[in-house]
């Protein structure tokens, strides 16, 4: 994701329900509609969605700022970002 330079769709996580063993895509580029999911928005940015599969069925918070260092996940990183 190097030449990645993604955008802050939102300054907060949400929670997403999980359904284990299912892939999903994490916009990683914060251009989607669809956030915190991947709609293609990306294409041409120079960034890719992250593919993960759920370990377990539930509630899990996913990052938008897309700044964590838990891709897709929320590290809290939202907390340090200028408003």
């Amino acid at each position: 994701m190097s030449d990645c330079d993604p955008i802050i769709a939102e300054k907060q996580p949400i929670a997403v329900n999980l359904e284990a063993g299912k892939k999903y895509f994490w916009c990683a580029c914060g251009r989607s509609g669809k956030q915190p999911f991947c709609d293609g928005s990306h294409q041409g940015t120079g960034c890719e969605p992250v593919p993960f599969v759920a370990e377990k069925s539930g509630e899990v918070w996913l990052c938008r700022c897309k700044q964590t260092g838990n891709a897709p996940f929320c590290d809290g990183t939202h907390n340090r970002l200028a408003d």
